[in-house]
């Protein structure tokens, strides 16, 4: 073998070493402050000085919102007493397709509610965010994409009598089917349910040529029914019901109010309440309330925005406290440790 065939075989030989960078060598340049009092000081301070205004105008935000719940899933019911053979009856009484379900509540508006009003239901102890559940749907048939009759994710509600159920799985069965009506003074006050969902579910996650089939055809229901002559992107309510929450405690909007209520006027409420909570103890409750920028009423963002900014001034504070009591020159060769303690130092 000659000497140049092995240098061409070794030149074929692949190398380990990863090709250069100056990202995976760390040779970008960067940015290295230098902590100095004056630096980390000033830091804290502006960060004080901005997240404090934010908090303060983020909880007078929320302080505007004017907000009525009730829950009425115990007043909605004729079983009053509170013990085990109760919660059968009630159990019970929900699942009677043939008893009277409805129920009138009559609401105060606390002060003046500006148009739109929004209408939210509101779920307790719910647990849309539990994996087995979340799981049963297919993405695909909803898309009215190609699914090779794949719906074991969406078993027990995948079939009924051999044919696909559309939409499949336990999120779509479990759809919530309260209704409430409203009126004042004996004048309805119609809810508008008109671009309720997110517009990436509509356009997007739900086409508008799949239409329910064999949905809720089954010898259990579990929730709402679906108009089958209308595509699934056109149902918002189960748009809305579908994007699941992520904690056992949740609203999702119902509808909104397109009038001004004025302080102090009764708004009857006609609920039908036919959703079945009392089997796993959970509560409903409506809610009714205006938006600001920030949204509904919700302090905790405010709160948030204080506390870090009144932590950060108080650290600034420590730190200026200190430097006045024990001012260190910076750079000071005095502390470093061969010059505090000379014996340790080095020969």
């Amino acid at each position: 073998m000659s000497s140049g065939d092995g240098s061409s075989q070794s030149s074929l030989i692949k190398s380990k070493k990863p090709k250069y960078s100056r990202f995976t060598q760390q040779e970008l340049p960067a940015c290295k402050p230098i902590l100095t009092p004056g630096l980390v000081i000033s830091t804290f301070i502006i960060v004080g000085v901005a997240f404090i205004p934010i908090g303060l105008a983020s909880l007078s935000a929320s302080a505007k919102v004017v907000e009525i719940v009730d829950r009425y899933d115990k007043a909605c019911i004729p079983i009053k007493t509170q013990n085990k053979a109760a919660d059968e009856e009630r159990i019970s009484f929900i699942r009677n397709a043939d008893t009277n379900k409805t129920c009138v509540r009559s609401l105060t508006v606390p002060k003046k509610m500006k148009k739109p009003i929004f209408i939210y239901y509101q779920l307790n102890d719910f647990y849309q965010n539990h994996r087995r559940y979340v799981k049963s749907r297919n993405d695909n048939q909803l898309r009215g994409k190609k699914y090779d009759d794949d719906l074991k994710s969406c078993a027990p509600e995948d079939l009924n009598n051999n044919m696909p159920i559309i939409p499949c799985g336990l999120v779509a069965w479990s759809l919530f089917n309260d209704t409430y009506g409203f009126s004042i003074n004996n004048n309805a006050l119609p809810v508008n349910k008109k671009d309720i969902a997110w517009g990436s579910d509509k356009y997007h996650k739900f086409s508008s040529n799949v239409y329910p089939k064999n949905f809720q055809a089954g010898s259990m229901i579990g929730g709402g029914k679906l108009n089958e002559s209308i595509p699934l992107n056109e149902q918002e309510d189960l748009l809305v019901w579908m994007r699941t929450a992520a904690l056992p405690t949740f609203r999702k909007l119902y509808g909104k109010l397109d009038v001004d209520l004025e302080a102090n006027e009764i708004i009857n409420v006609v609920i039908n309440n036919n959703y079945n909570t009392y089997s796993f103890g959970g509560e409903k409750k409506l809610v009714i309330s205006t938006s600001t920028w920030i949204g509904g009423k919700n302090s905790f963002i405010g709160t948030a925005y204080l506390a870090v900014g009144g932590l950060c001034l108080c650290i600034a504070v420590g730190f200026i406290l200190m430097y006045a009591v024990k001012p260190r020159p910076f750079g000071d060769p005095n502390y470093l440790s061969w010059n505090r303690l000379p014996g340790d130092g080095l020969c």
